[in-house]
């Protein structure tokens, strides 16, 4: 069992193992929606610190995907993206306290969420390939560092501190690139109070596809991660009630929609994160960032194609999860249908086709004993 905190190289290492997939969407939603990315980096900080200190173990805080996803479309105001985090962090709350997530986990199959689990590693590979075509040269390079650092571990004692490597290889070329960004002192945030039209946008636009993402990869997906990698039991509720905390105390002051994930847990464990302390390195490590270069120009200072070679072992550590399955018929569909269509349209066909064949499994038991 792995103590509750440790600050090494190897919790270094994991505690920027998430970057990958955090950086490109807040960069994305700070660029089109015209928010303040300090903000969003600061609330980051702070909660990958509290939640360190909570759990004592890896719990990645993520930009709700969607949402992001939504927002760069789209391009959603302020108040829009702070009204679908206020209800989504009401709705979670709710059912933290209510232990809904304790029922609701009892009714989804397993296959569902590795269903999930592999879907999502399919669009993190998608992702990947899009980031490493605009700077495959350099892309190359960095996915050459990881696998030796990879084969290297298996025969030597030799830390894997690829990903810092990495990372500073990237931060190395963006400053060659586009010089050194100015230093700016992010100013106390003020209140973003939603209008009625921006709840109902976002209610209806934003956080009806979101809400089953999170109950399934974030809050699912995640508790049972977090059994197979480091055999510790997880309370969904417990996540909810976090995931509920994090955006009431964060967006109504500039944050972004935050929840948990297991592609980003994969992340962290898969570049050494073990304990709690990878999530309070993490939370120190932003805390500059956003507090002294709050514009996102910082953030686009490391190139995509340093993101792309990290987000394709973060797809091949999620995926190895996602097929420890007991239906490669539900898992497989849905994976390919969150490649091909939605995670929300997957999620539902998953559930459906797993309850299908769970009463067919049971049709000739039954036959059987009444034949007995």
């Amino acid at each position: 069992m792995w103590p509750d905190f440790r600050f090494n190289l190897e919790e270094i290492c994991g505690a920027v193992g998430d970057y990958g997939t955090l950086i490109p969407i807040v960069l994305g939603v700070a660029i089109v929606s015209n928010v303040n990315v300090g903000y969003i980096l600061l609330f980051f900080s702070i909660w990958y610190v509290i939640t360190g200190i909570y759990y004592k173990m890896p719990i990645p805080v993520e930009p709700m995907k969607v949402i992001g996803g939504i927002a760069i479309a789209e391009g959603l105001s302020a108040g829009e993206i702070a009204a679908s985090g206020i209800i989504l962090g009401v709705l979670f709350l709710v059912l933290g306290f209510c232990k809904g997530m304790k029922f609701i986990q009892e009714k989804v199959p397993h296959s569902v969420v590795r269903g999930i689990q592999l879907g999502l590693a399919l669009l993190l590979i998608k992702t990947s390939i899009n980031f490493i075509i605009g700077d495959y040269m350099l892309a190359i390079i960095c996915i050459m560092i990881i696998v030796s650092f990879l084969i290297a571990a298996k025969f030597t004692n030799i830390p894997d501190v690829s990903v810092i490597i990495v990372l500073l290889i990237g931060v190395f070329v963006g400053f060659s690139r586009s010089g050194f960004p100015q230093i700016s002192i992010l100013p106390l945030p003020g209140i973003i109070i939603p209008t009625v039209q921006d709840f109902l946008k976002s209610g209806w636009l934003v956080t009806i596809p979101q809400a089953p993402l999170t109950i399934t990869n974030a809050i699912l997906a995640t508790s049972l991660l977090m059994r197979d990698l480091v055999n510790r039991d997880l309370d969904p509720d417990k996540l909810s009630k976090s995931i509920g905390l994090m955006n009431l105390t964060s967006v109504p002051f500039g944050g972004f929609p935050m929840c948990h994930g297991s592609g980003g847990l994969a992340a962290q464990y898969r570049f050494g994160a073990r304990t709690g302390g990878s999530n309070i390195i993490s939370g120190l490590i932003l805390l500059p960032v956003a507090l002294f270069f709050a514009g996102p120009e910082f953030v686009a200072i490391i190139p995509f194609g340093v993101f792309g070679a990290l987000l394709v072992f973060v797809a091949i550590e999620l995926g190895k999860h996602g097929l420890k399955t007991d239906s490669y018929i539900v898992t497989g569909s849905i994976a390919i249908l969150a490649l091909v269509i939605n995670m929300i349209i997957a999620f539902i066909v998953g559930m459906i086709l797993a309850y299908v064949l769970t009463k067919i499994r049971k049709r000739p038991q039954a036959s059987k004993n009444v034949t007995g």
